[in-house]
């Protein structure tokens, strides 16, 4: 196993730069393709190779050696999703199926993808499972479901493992901050308020070592994980993540109006069922940003927020 190479896409993203070291970590050789558009914080190490490419030029991806795919690469969240659908569709649908192609070609026999908890749409019932239809309501969601289709048919020439993903939330040295958890703890600590539209819509929450940890468990354990898997474990409102961030930060919470109908839980009894445990929560998450603010480590800046910085970097 470790000596395997692992090709990572989106590899200096806010998950890949927290899944890579990991890997790094467990012996594994690492080629990390990203366009490097928020930075690259990866550190340097033998076993590592970062190519500054775009997954869309498809010929230019070198699979040569290369024993799996992880592919968290495509343009991450609805808002940046909605800016530039054209965009949208190349880099998360079309070179995802360019992708699958020339690694069945290669005669790669494992491929992990990144999709998304959101492919479901609004949905009225409580538990959220796998065979539920995917109704997805922006152009994000409508890629990630696109591709797992895609990939999906490849399955009788490698191990196609999907993930449906919760919002993530906790530390990344690529950081985040306009996703739910992270956005409310940074406005608590840097404004003394917290500013939440509507606080209704519930949202599923996975922590950022959970689900960089799965990749790396789906990796190791293909034959318990072929097919698609949703990866979240708290279903919380908004208000309620508010609230927790609240009861360790002195502040105010302001509740405004929200267009927003979204509305997503997730079941993920068929994961732990493979044996998978999650080890950390929405309140650890919320804790690590505290320290790291405090200590000076993390800081509030425009590239931690996607729509904010391809607006103004990379569109």
């Amino acid at each position: 196993m470790r000596n395997k190479t692992v090709l990572v896409t989106g590899a200096t993203g806010y998950k890949g730069t927290v899944l890579v070291p990991k890997l790094l970590d467990k012996g594994y050789r690492v080629i990390a393709l990203d366009t490097q558009w928020f930075g690259n914080f990866l550190p340097e190490h033998d076993n590592l190779s970062v190519i500054k490419g775009d997954v869309r030029q498809t010929a230019d991806v070198d699979l040569e050696g290369v024993d799996s795919i992880i592919h968290l690469a495509s343009i991450a969240n609805d808002p940046c999703g909605d800016l530039d659908p054209k965009l949208t569709w190349e880099v998360s649908a079309l070179a995802t199926m360019q992708l699958a192609d020339k690694a069945k070609r290669q005669g790669i026999k494992q491929f992990i993808y990144a999709s998304s908890g959101s492919v479901y749409g609004v949905k009225e019932e409580e538990q959220v499972t796998e065979d539920l239809t995917l109704e997805p309501i922006s152009e994000y969601n409508k890629t990630k479901m696109v591709a797992e289709r895609v990939l999906l048919s490849y399955a009788d020439d490698m191990t196609v493992q999907i993930v449906r993903p919760a919002t993530v939330c906790g530390l990344s040295a690529r950081m985040r901050l306009d996703v739910s958890v992270n956005m409310l703890t940074m406005q608590a600590l840097k404004n003394g308020k917290i500013t939440v539209f509507g606080g209704a819509q519930v949202r599923p929450n996975i922590h950022i070592d959970d689900i960089t940890d799965l990749y790396i468990y789906m990796l190791e354990n293909p034959s318990k994980t072929s097919g698609v898997f949703n990866a979240g474990f708290e279903n919380i409102s908004i208000m309620d993540i508010a609230k927790m961030v609240q009861e360790k930060v002195e502040c105010e919470i302001e509740v405004t109006p929200s267009n927003d109908p979204r509305c997503y839980r997730i079941n993920s009894d068929k994961l732990l069922a493979t044996g998978f445990i999650p080890k950390k929560s929405v309140a650890v998450a919320i804790d690590e940003i505290i320290a790291a603010y405090q200590q000076g480590k993390l800081t509030d800046e425009d590239r931690y927020y996607n729509l904010k910085w391809m607006q103004r970097e990379v569109l």
